[in-house]
């Protein structure tokens, strides 16, 4: 049996194309000491994935050429050379987009099948919902009572943000695209109102839902939807950066805030992170989202798409929207 694995061959221009990678075949790794071999399943397909592909600083090296694309990812070991690890463990690490790998067993963590299916802890189970935990709890310091506005509300963060926020008593407001993820949000993850971006004058509706105006901003898009928060602020408001996915196509045309300004006039603060700023307490964001889940009081959900070959169509779909929940390939 060989590996096979995703690589990038060359940087994109806008969208990533399918000439962006190339598939590597070769004979299956062996563990080194400490290591062991891991039998990938499934590959969590992330906005972050594609500034990763671009050269420059960042809060991550970039992807070099040549190198198998990032990524994390849950699977099975196989074989085990490291104490603690026994083949049948299932993991989740930084595996990559390919089919087997030999990793260093230190930084990998232990996943519990049984208590959830193994892709939901790439999901509101994993990075993506401890992203949705410190967000809202630390960069946006949420308080029982705050208004809070939510984009990109049916991914695998936006959604987790929601729950968290209505179950800590707060009215929450979404914005998604299309009327079928707008029901979504409302009906499945619980969200007072949704917006349809596509639709409907963003700002317009948030002070319609919000006339009093928002005390939190959860921001994934950027864009005209954060000058239509920056619009409806309240005094002592917080906007999160998460991310700004509809600009990661074009980051040489990206435009600022016009309104920015209103951060000044009702004294508020806009703060940008990433998880790795909170990886000395990624335990206490799983032990809380586990429990959160396991007392069924958070509603999880994965778009799972098959087939190793296909990682360029299917990292597409987060950038045409064709994702209907938190977007995993599996192997």
């Amino acid at each position: 049996m060989n590996s096979i694995a995703v690589c990038l061959a060359q940087r994109p221009v806008g969208l990533p194309g399918p000439e962006c990678f190339t598939l590597r075949e070769a004979p299956l790794p062996t563990p080194g000491e400490g290591e062991v071999l891991v039998a990938v399943y499934f590959i969590s397909i992330d906005p972050a994935m594609r500034g990763w592909m671009n050269e420059g600083k960042s809060y991550i090296p970039p992807v070099q050429l040549g190198d198998v694309m990032r990524a994390l990812a849950v699977g099975e070991v196989v074989e085990s050379r490291a104490p603690g690890f026994a083949a049948g463990d299932w993991v989740r690490g930084a595996f990559g987009v390919q089919s087997h790998c030999a990793v260093p067993a230190k930084g990998l963590s232990k996943i519990d099948p049984v208590l959830a299916p193994p892709a939901r802890w790439l999901g509101g189970l994993g990075m993506p919902g401890m992203t949705a935990y410190f967000g809202l709890l630390d960069v946006c310091a949420h308080r029982e009572g705050d208004i809070v506005l939510v984009s990109a509300a049916n991914g695998a963060v936006g959604s987790v943000v929601g729950q968290l926020a209505k179950a800590r008593g707060s009215k929450v407001i979404g914005v998604a695209g299309g009327p079928e993820k707008c029901r979504h949000v409302v009906e499945t993850y619980g969200f007072d109102a949704c917006i349809d971006y596509k639709s409907e004058q963003v700002a317009r509706r948030v002070r319609d839902l919000a006339p009093d105006g928002i005390d939190i901003y959860f921001d994934n898009v950027g864009g005209e939807t954060l000058e239509a928060a920056l619009a409806n602020l309240r005094k002592g408001a917080r906007i999160g950066i998460c991310g700004a996915i509809g600009d990661y196509n074009d980051m040489a045309h990206m435009k600022g805030p016009r309104n920015y300004l209103n951060l000044l006039i009702y004294s508020a603060r806009m703060q940008g992170f990433v998880i790795f700023d909170y990886a000395a307490r990624y335990a206490e964001a799983e032990a809380a989202l586990t429990a959160q889940y396991r007392d069924g009081k958070l509603t999880l959900a994965e778009h799972i798409e098959k087939g190793l070959a296909r990682f360029p169509e299917v990292l597409a779909m987060l950038f045409d929207g064709r994702n209907t929940a938190k977007l995993v390939l599996e192997v």
